[in-house]
Parts: C-alpha cells; sequence; structure tokens
C-alpha cells in the first residue's frame, strides 16, 4: 500500500471484523461446552518469571532452547510471554492454595500465547488458544473425559476431516528403562539421524520421533515403541482409558510414535490432527503431567489438560460468520440533519437498545437515499424514517411495506413484532 508506514510484526496478525465473528462463534461454544462439565474459567498474565516455563516445560524442549520471547524488566527480573497454558496454570493453582479445594479442580481458559518460530499458515508468533486442566485426579475417567470434551468441541464447530491420535508415555519411573534402551538404539543408528537429534540423544531422545528430518523417519520407523513397553500399572492405566473412549463412541487410532514437545507430560498424550491442513495438520492436544504441580512447587498431584489453537481451527473450518442484521436503522428523513431530528434519533436508537433490540442510525450526514441503501447493506430488518416533528414512517425491508407509527410507543411496537 502506497505510504503505508507501520505494519503489524512480523509473525502476528489484526482480528478483522469478520474473523472476529468467527473466532466469537468458537469461543462461545468452548466455553458452553466446559460449563455443562463444570470447567470454571481461569485467567493468568501475560507473561511469568522465566524459571517457570525453563522448569516446568523444560530446558531440552524446543520451546525453551529456541522459542521463548524472554526480556529483562527494569528490576532486573527475567520475563517471557508465555508459551503455553498450563506451566502457568498450574503456578496459579500451587501460589493459590487451590490443593486444598474438592479435587479434582477443573479449569478452563483462553488467550494469546507466544513463540518465536517461523511464521506459516495457522501457525504465528502470537497465537490464540482454549482449553482446559483438569487438576487433581490420576483417574482413567478423567482422561476420558478430557478427550471426550475436545472432541465434542469438534463435532460442535463441525470441523472436517479430524482424527484422533492416541498413545502413552507411562509414569516418569517406568519410562526411564525404555529411555536407555531408545538412546542405544539411535547411537547406534546415528550415522542415519540429523545433528539436531543427535545432539539431543541424552537429553530428549524422544524427541526423534518427531523429527520432520528424512533420514531421522526412516531410522524411527524401526525405533523400538514405549507403547509397546507399558507393564504394571501404566499398561492397565492406558486399557482403561481406551476402554472408557470406546464406551463413549469416540474413535481413535493408538500412535505408538505419538509425542508432545512439552517435557512434563505423562501417561496418556493425544493429538487431534485435520487432514486439510497438510503437515501442520494438528488442531490441539495434550495430555497427563501428573509430576508438573509437585515441581513447581505444590504437593504430589496428578493432573491431565489440552490445548486447541483457534488460529488452526479457523483454517481448518474456511468459514465466516456473517454479521447479524440490524433490528432497526433510524433515518432521518427528506427535511434534512437537523439538530431536532438528531436528539429523537438518538433517543429513540438509546430506547431500543436498552430494550435488547440492535438499533442504529446515520453517522456519516448521507442523504435520505444514502442512508436507506446503508440501513439495507448491513441487514437492518426495519427502518424507521423520521419526518416532521412527531411524524415518522416504520418500513419493513423485506416485504417493502411501510406505515405511520408514534415514536411514542415505538419500543413497545417493535418488540411486539419481533416476539
Amino acid at each position: 500500500m502506497a505510504g503505508l508506514k507501520y505494519q503489524a510484526p512480523r509473525g502476528t496478525f489484526d482480528v478483522l471484523p469478520a474473523h472476529a465473528r468467527t473466532r466469537g462463534r468458537i469461543a462461545e461454544t468452548a466455553a458452553a461446552i466446559f460449563a455443562r462439565a463444570g470447567y470454571e474459567p481461569i485467567a493468568t498474565p501475560s507473561f511469568e518469571d522465566t524459571e517457570l516455563f525453563e522448569r516446568g516445560v523444560g530446558h531440552s524442549t524446543d520451546i525453551v532452547r529456541k522459542e521463548m520471547f524472554t526480556f529483562e524488566d527494569k528490576g532486573g527480573r527475567s520475563l517471557t510471554l508465555r508459551p503455553e497454558g498450563t506451566a502457568p496454570i498450574c503456578r496459579a493453582y500451587v501460589e493459590h492454595g487451590m490443593h486444598k479445594l474438592a479435587q479434582p479442580v477443573k479449569l478452563s481458559y483462553t488467550g494469546p500465547f507466544f513463540r518465536h518460530e517461523r511464521p506459516q499458515a495457522g501457525r504465528y508468533r502470537q497465537f490464540h488458544q482454549l482449553g482446559i486442566e483438569a487438576i487433581g485426579s490420576d483417574a482413567p475417567l478423567a482422561d476420558a473425559e478430557a478427550i471426550g470434551l475436545f472432541a465434542e468441541l469438534v463435532a460442535e464447530l463441525g470441523i472436517p476431516g479430524v482424527e484422533l491420535r492416541l498413545g502413552s508415555l507411562g509414569s516418569l519411573s517406568a519410562r526411564q528403562t525404555y529411555l536407555e534402551e531408545l538412546k542405544a538404539y539411535l547411537r547406534a543408528h546415528e550415522e542415519e539421524l540429523s545433528k539436531e537429534v543427535r545432539e539431543r540423544i541424552d537429553v530428549n531422545p524422544l524427541r526423534a520421533f518427531d523429527s520432520d528430518d528424512e533420514g531421522t523417519r526412516a531410522a524411527m520407523a524401526s525405533a523400538p515403541t514405549l507403547v509397546e513397553r507399558l507393564e504394571g500399572e501404566d499398561a492397565e492405566h492406558f486399557g482403561e482409558v481406551r476402554a472408557l473412549l470406546d464406551a463413549a463412541g469416540i474413535e481413535y487410532t493408538i500412535d505408538p510414535t505419538l509425542v508432545r514437545g512439552l517435557d512434563y507430560y505423562t501417561r496418556t498424550i493425544f493429538s487431534f490432527v485435520c487432514d486439510r491442513l497438510g503437515a501442520q495438520s494438528e488442531i490441539g492436544g495434550g495430555g497427563r503431567y501428573d509430576g508438573l504441580v509437585e515441581q513447581l512447587g505444590g504437593p504430589p498431584t496428578p493432573a491431565i489438560g489440552w490445548a486447541a489453537g483457534i488460529e488452526r481451527i479457523l483454517l481448518a473450518l474456511e468459514e465466516e460468520v456473517a454479521t447479524e442484521g440490524r433490528d432497526v436503522f433510524v433515518v432521518t428523513g427528506s427535511q434534512g440533519i437537523g439538530k431536532a431530528q438528531n436528539a429523537l434519533a438518538i433517543t429513540l436508537v438509546n430506547e431500543l437498545r436498552r430494550a435488547g433490540l440492535s438499533a442504529e442510525f446515520d453517522l456519516a450526514g448521507r442523504g435520505l437515499k444514502g442512508q436507506l441503501k446503508h440501513a439495507d447493506r448491513i441487514g437492518a430488518r426495519r427502518v424507521l424514517i423520521l419526518e416532521a416533528e412527531g411524524v415518522a414512517q416504520l418500513r419493513d425491508m423485506e416485504s417493502g411495506e411501510q406505515r405511520p407509527v408514534d415514536t411514542a410507543h415505538l419500543v413497545a411496537e417493535i418488540a411486539g413484532d419481533r416476539s
């Protein structure tokens, strides 16, 4: 655009009205689903102490190593724009003594998050998520409920081509034996692996399953998987989760190679992917994180949660929600826009709005024809044309019928027509 001086920073975007309406539909649908299941809303700050994410998310993760927006405030404290929502909510759970409440504490949230990633379709440096956390239960029922709420959101929004992929990482203690086996396998195939995977064999070998490198993917096709090694309580828990999903009629695919990009996950993990989105196919996911609350200074507390990317859902839906038409548009009549008509117009519009009706009037100084055209443009169902003092015509925009009305009883008349 010629002469354009300022633009949104790279990786961010402006939410314009058409998309804002779609976002509103997503948020309202999710909020209703969460409320029916007893999940209460919570909001945490947009930035937190950097240590919260270093400790909670994990030093070896890409998020902490590469993607966090970290800065020093005027007091010399290291702060980070939140890259994910679970660690802040667990911090709030510990800080406010929520472990003293009846368990589990069921929470829902929505808001902006920040990661310094390469911007691409549906993936931005400022992005928005909604999600839930159920903190304080280790029951497979909690896993099944959380997954079921995501499936319900997908169904109510009408997102096409979505598949649920299910896996398990086992408990932290039981996972250690498997990780040693995986490290040995990776070292035996080191020449086939990408440089990044080779560098992380000791600190985060599971991430090899998530690599985009062709050589690494070929090598990992024969790698041992944790799902195959589940034993005892871990295997029993995973089996119960699957049985509950089967009972609820929720279809899923077992994915032995499924991993998550955060270190705090244990046992059940899952991902909802959409075939419309190509390589970046995930619209959301999550899992169980039974050690995170304790790691942040709280008591031993099992928990499960998930997050869905609003931009990812928007891409999958490929829709715009049209603006709703107005109940009434007030037009100042052929005698021109005078002070008396302006005063009457704003008085009537305010009365209509207070009565729960949507109403507008002209703010651009248009003539009579221009106002009628604008009323049609915004989908007004009725037009009130102010003429002489106390004289007005009410026009039905669909039928074209027009009749005189008494402005003193306008609100009651229009409200009666609408009912």
